[in-house]
């Protein structure tokens, strides 16, 4: 059987919206073994991306029908290679072929078709992030498209509950302006791996809800505590909503259970499931940052601070997440569950300039940075 010309061409909002939110529909097709998470953009295709400085959305049609989408952006940060430390980096998300079409190459055009762009732009690297068990994801980039594991974070979940949590009455907490904020993120993050060049435009977006820092009481914020800690939210519920796919029976039957007992005996404050087969928002928390031999109590007090303003402040954010590296102390004091968690998420890069690949072995070989600052324009 023979098939038309494959044609990959920009994203046209007034056309192809409608289109676009359709075919995502169609492609709501998770792992098998695995509950997964469906995407709802409310309305806005490409919503996870529309925050970044430069952007773009590919579509492929093939026979008139549209069987592949894939985004993009672009932006400058830190990078550990002489004799630079800045780079243009592109980053690869929302890869989707209908799975009628998929083994085709379709994916592998589309990719290769946004890496044409990034060039264009005069990009340095272009990178993307994947579960770590997604073989297809994996076979493609780095067997077929010469990629490299760049980075293993670890991604941490904690669902949101009407019970606020408790903070030590030993630890004294302040919002930052988002000029102290931006200071401070320079002075303690600016030559980790992939740190923003434009952290004040983060900061300074709407989407993000403040900056907090921690630190022991009795002492002062200005004279530098001798612990400290600090994080930045981010509301991703804003952009799109969440729902859980392919849970097993067992996990439905708890969650309206556990939410019946707590109605029936509040009392006893048993630990509920938030819905999660409905759309939800959640908060995303970034620059989790500290210092001093307080600092992992800090962090988990901030957590919980955070915790307590989605629970008393949105009406539909049913999850908190962020994502630290993988050797990074601090995961160990992030409040999470394990069943939604992912222990090891997985980066890979490509040079896309010849002076690059010289400097890729010096990014991917070394040992993994215990500090790594996760862009939530990106999430």
């Amino acid at each position: 059987m023979g098939y038309g010309e494959l044609i990959i061409r920009s994203y046209d909002a007034q056309n192809d919206r409608a289109q676009v939110e359709d075919f995502e529909r169609r492609c709501e097709v998770g792992p098998a073994k695995r509950v997964f998470l469906f995407t709802d953009t409310l309305g806005d295709p490409i919503c996870r991306i529309r925050n970044s400085p430069i952007y773009k959305m590919l579509v492929a049609e093939l026979d008139s029908q549209l069987v592949g989408v894939i985004q993009g952006s672009i932006k400058l940060v830190t990078v550990h290679r002489p004799p630079n430390d800045l780079a243009k980096v592109g980053y690869i998300l929302g890869l989707r072929v209908a799975p009628l079409y998929r083994r085709r190459r379709i994916g592998s055009s589309l990719v290769i078709k946004l890496e044409e762009w990034f060039i264009a732009n005069d990009v340095d690297y272009a990178y993307m992030a994947t579960e770590k068990d997604n073989e297809a994801s994996v076979k493609l980039f780095v067997d077929k498209l010469g990629y490299a594991q760049f980075q293993t974070p670890t991604i941490l979940v904690n669902p949101v509950s009407h019970r606020r949590s408790r903070i030590s009455s030993n630890v004294e907490l302040a919002k930052l302006k988002i000029e102290e904020a931006e200071s401070i993120y320079r002075k303690f993050m600016s030559s980790t791996q992939f740190f923003p060049v434009d952290m004040g435009n983060i900061l300074r977006n709407k989407l993000s809800l403040g900056t907090w820092a921690a630190y022991p009481r009795g002492e002062s914020w200005g004279e530098v505590p001798s612990s400290w800690a600090m994080l930045s939210v981010w509301n991703s519920g804003e952009l799109f909503k969440l729902r859980l796919g392919n849970a097993p029976l067992s996990c439905m039957m708890y969650t309206k259970s556990s939410r019946f007992f707590q109605k029936l005996l509040p009392c006893f404050k048993l630990p509920g499931i938030p819905d999660f087969f409905h759309p939800f928002g959640f908060y995303f928390i970034y620059g989790v940052y500290g210092k001093g031999p307080l600092s992992g109590k800090l962090v988990r007090a901030l957590c919980q601070f955070v915790h307590n303003m989605a629970s008393s402040k949105s009406k539909d954010c049913k999850v908190i997440v962020t994502e630290v590296g993988g050797s990074d102390t601090s995961r160990l004091h992030i409040p999470h569950w394990k069943i939604l968690s992912c222990p090891e998420d997985l980066w890979c890069i490509k040079a896309l300039k010849n002076e690059e690949r010289d400097n890729l072995h010096e990014l991917t070989k070394g040992p993994p940075t215990r500090t790594l600052f996760v862009d939530p324009r990106e999430v």
